[in-house]
């Protein structure tokens, strides 16, 4: 699979990296960020897929997440990819919520974003099959964490690949799209009404119909104004209780949804996660 290479810059004697590609999951352009540290030739390293969140793209959490200086320390690989197909010709919508930055890593069945609305399958399958093929990862070291609609992201990607992640976190994430309006609007108009049909992107429901983590790293702001309508990460939790699934929710008193918030505990996920991937 070719790939064009957009822009690099030296960062903590690392490879800061935009990269571009011509997608098959959904059809149009694709432009993804990968960091790796300095490392021994030859040597492969863990990889952490990081999806981020509404109105996002890969340049977020690439300018503001202060990730590299940890990933240098940890000896781990990040990769970002962006959170919608965009282009000439794919669907959108004029509200922030729907359409390009908000694609909820679903595989659209809806007109009119069937056509190209296939982020389940682009991160899930095309996206780690291109990071295997052009860098120096060990695909047998994975793991996944995100934002907000890329936090809801990250769990069900990793709850539907059991064993395929060795770690699995998340900041703010959006914990049950069949509990919250983002999530009605979203995976309706993605999915269609019929609410079944949604339970594969929602991870309350997957624990629930019997996914599992080994464990789960959330950090969530007390003072984002998302909190109680949309993110009720009370749900996730109550539904890693049921399910035994070792869950830390860390409630941050004071902290927002931003990237203020996020960079504030970058450094540390990335070292739960390098714990684990290194175990």
């Amino acid at each position: 699979m070719s790939l064009d290479t957009v822009s690099t810059a030296l960062s903590h004697g690392g490879v800061q990296g935009v990269y571009r590609h011509q997608s098959s999951a959904t059809d149009t352009d694709m432009t993804f960020a990968v960091f790796v540290p300095p490392h021994e030739a030859g040597t492969k390293l863990p990889v952490l897929f990081y999806l981020s969140g509404l109105t996002c793209t890969h340049a977020n959490v690439t300018d503001k997440g202060e990730y590299r200086a940890a990933c240098v320390e940890h000896g781990v690989i990040l990769v970002a990819p962006d959170t919608s197909p965009r282009g000439e010709g794919v669907a959108d919508d004029p509200a922030w919520d729907m359409g390009q930055g908000a694609g909820f890593y679903v595989d659209a069945t809806q007109a009119p974003w069937a056509g190209h609305f296939a982020m389940r399958s682009y991160v899930e399958d095309e996206l780690p099959a291109i990071v295997a093929e052009h860098f120096p990862v060990d695909m047998a070291r994975q793991g996944i964490f995100g934002h907000s609609m890329g936090g809801h992201g990250a769990l069900t990607v990793a709850l539907r690949s059991p064993g395929r992640f060795r770690s699995t976190s998340a900041f703010a994430p959006i914990s049950s799209p069949l509990h919250c309006p983002w999530g009605d609007k979203a995976l309706t108009g993605y999915l269609g009404p019929d609410r079944a049909a949604w339970r594969p992107y929602d991870a309350c429901a997957l624990i629930d119909d019997g996914a599992r983590l080994p464990d789960l790293l959330v950090d969530q702001g007390t003072a984002d104004s998302f909190l109680a309508e949309q993110l009720k990460p009370e749900l996730l939790l109550q539904a890693c209780e049921r399910a035994g699934i070792p869950a830390t929710i860390r409630m941050q008193p004071g902290y927002d949804h931003s990237y203020l918030f996020i960079s504030s505990f970058m450094a540390d996920h990335v070292r739960w996660h390098a714990e684990r991937l290194y175990a």
